[in-house]
This record gives structure tokens, sequence and C-alpha cells, in this order.
């Protein structure tokens, strides 16, 4: 399990090649969240349903849906349309659903060749897009209607992107070699 393996390999790993000296200071994953825009299809709702039952099934949690804020008149949005899905792993949700990314999803991606080192904001935060939905193994792609988009980030507390890297490369995150 991928947390028996953060524990057990991946703290003492980081205490070496950061030189942290407290345990504690140890970069550590926070939560996950998983993003769907849907603002093309808001007035479709058997799209909405089937996004709602996929993120579901990839995710093991329900969705929250995520509400327009304000009325935009060039692209057809009224307050309080839904525009978005989101869902938030925590605990062991989260280890599960990152040891599932690592191992069976990323690997059954079409042409892939590890995920990009460029992705990470200033705060040690990872974003990954991806544009087919069907790599997850809980997808039954004999009934898909049409493709989905996700966006996953990754929320840590490392304080900078090299702090941040160093921990999603000890946890088994393929990241593209530099040439």
């Amino acid at each position: 399990m991928l947390k028996d393996k953060f524990n057990n390999k991946v703290i003492p790993a980081l205490v070496l090649k950061l030189g942290i000296s407290n345990v504690n200071a140890i970069p550590k994953i926070e939560k996950v969240v998983v993003n769907a825009g849907i603002g093309k299809l808001k007035d479709n709702k058997a799209a909405v349903e089937s996004y709602i039952k996929d993120l579901t099934s990839i995710t093991g949690q329900a969705p929250s849906k995520r509400q327009a804020v304000k009325a935009i008149s060039n692209f057809k949005l009224r307050k309080g349309e839904i525009v978005g899905l989101t869902v938030t792993l925590r605990g062991q949700l989260m280890w599960g659903f990152l040891e599932k990314l690592i191992n069976v999803v990323l690997p059954r991606t079409r042409d892939f060749d590890g995920i990009s080192v460029k992705s990470f904001d200033n705060g040690g935060n990872y974003s990954l897009g991806m544009n087919d939905h069907t790599v997850f193994p809980e997808i039954d792609t004999n009934r898909v209607d049409m493709i989905k988009n996700l966006q996953i980030n990754i929320v840590t507390n490392a304080r900078n992107k090299e702090d941040s890297l160093a921990l999603l490369e000890e946890l088994g995150f393929p990241f593209k070699k530099s040439k």
C-alpha cells in the first residue's frame, strides 16, 4: 500500500535527501482534488449525470457541484448554473486513488513517456490534466458516450517545488527524464 511505503521508505529517504532533521517537517500530501469543467454541457442533463456517475466511480466519492458566481451574458451563463464538479479526497481514499493513478492509470495512458516536471506551482502543489477518462479501470469503455477531461491537483505542504518533486519522485510518480 502507498501509505505504508510513505511511512516506511519515503520518510527516511526524504530525511537523507532533503537534510531535514525533524521528521514532522517532511513534506506530505494533504489532499487530492479532482475537477471537471462542464460549462459547455450545462444544458444537457444526461451528460451532467454521466459526468457525476463517472467521477463517483473513479474517485469513490460523490462530487460536489460548483455553481457560477455571476452571470456572463457572452457565455450564456446565469448565476447559479452548474459549471463544474469537484471531488476532494483525503485519508484512505486519497492514498488509494494515488496508488491507482501511479500504478494503473498513468501506464495505461496512450503514448505515455512520463508526466511533466513543469506542472508545479510555487507552493509545491502539482497539477495533472487528463484528456481521456477511459484509462481508469472503473470505466467500461463499451458504455462511454463521450470522452471526458479531468484535472487532478495534488496538494502538498511542501514549501517549494524542489521538496514537492522529491516527495512525488520517492512515492513513484513517473516523471519525464530530463535530456
